[in-house]
């Protein structure tokens, strides 16, 4: 496996979750995992950092830290009433000119825009700094909506815990499934929220008799290889199937169906990982019934094929 080096790019008056939900994921070390990163972080003035929580942080390296990552993280920018740091716009653009990773958490979203980083593209940030976004930088694609978006080069999420989401997910494309579902049973998250689920807004809290999906979602995953459709989980969840749909659009931002075949394909990538099974036999205890639907369902999701992904990430090419 080889190290994926991110550095993490502070501003003052730092938010200090964005920020460590990066080093939860890129920066500990955690027994039974070899890391697959190094974390380091850096500012453009070093020494200390206010914080928004009220303390500074000792930072002690400079930007020339961005010249050696291989992904450049912006966990924020919360002080944008003031010009950005022309040295720190700098920085971003000869970064990325290079070929390293932008990734920005929330906020942070403005300080890719202001580097032009984001012109004609798609992105997206906090559900409440959403329409701020759009009308700052109108060449922007604003997805308000959307928790995280990876363009390859670029990419955003919105706040919080979708950084968290954003950040488990650039883990799983640099070292896999299963990687990353072992940092987030560490962390007790859940192991891969797609993107384009839809952000928690209050509004979504006033129908308080709305149940949660929770339980028929462990339910469900504990029987990935079974035959499962839209009536089993409704009959499990003791609602119509309409009613279940609407649910699940609600909450997750998907179709049942479209849940489901997310969570066979991600099974199906930790067994081409972890195991030497043949393509049949994963596809078979993931439920997609042959070789031949397993390699339709997987390149559709995944962008490769199964076979390929094992030669990147099976535990015999490690």
């Amino acid at each position: 496996m080889s190290v994926h080096r991110v550095t993490a790019l502070v501003l003052p008056r730092q938010s200090t979750f964005e920020l460590a939900s990066a080093a939860e994921v890129f920066g500990l070390r955690r027994p039974g995992l070899r890391s697959g990163y190094e974390f380091a972080v850096c500012t453009e003035r070093p020494g200390p950092v206010p914080t928004l929580a009220g303390y500074d942080m000792l930072v002690e390296a400079d930007l020339a830290a961005l010249d050696a990552a291989d992904t450049v993280l912006v966990p924020g920018w919360h002080d944008r009433t003031e010009p950005a740091p022309p040295a720190v716009l700098d920085a971003l653009r000869r970064a990325h000119g290079r070929g390293a990773r932008v990734v920005s958490i929330c906020s942070g979203t403005f300080l890719l825009a202001e580097a032009g980083l984001l012109a004609h593209r798609r992105a997206t940030t906090h559900w409440r700094l959403a329409a701020e976004l759009a009308s700052s930088y109108p060449e922007l694609e604003v997805e308000p909506d959307t928790l995280y978006i990876d363009l390859g080069d670029v990419a955003t999420s919105a706040g919080t815990a979708a950084g968290i989401d954003l950040c488990l997910h650039l883990a799983r494309s640099d070292h896999g499934a299963a990687y990353a579902a072992h940092i987030a049973r560490h962390m007790v998250m859940p192991p891969h929220r797609e993107g384009g689920q839809l952000q928690y807004r209050t509004a979504d809290f006033t129908d308080r008799h709305e149940q949660s999906l929770a339980p028929l979602l462990d339910w469900a995953t504990e029987r990935l290889h079974q035959p499962l459709t839209l009536d089993d989980l409704a009959a499990r969840a003791n609602v119509s199937t309409r009613t279940l749909a609407r649910r699940f659009g609600d909450q997750l931002g998907v179709s049942p169906g479209r849940w489901l075949l997310q969570q066979r394909v991600t099974a199906a990538r930790a067994l081409l990982e972890e195991t030497n099974l043949p393509i049949e036999v994963i596809a078979d205890r993931v439920g997609l019934s042959s070789a031949t639907n397993l390699r339709r369902r997987f390149h559709a999701l995944v962008h490769t094929t199964p076979a390929a992904y094992r030669r990147s990430f099976g535990r015999n090419e490690r």
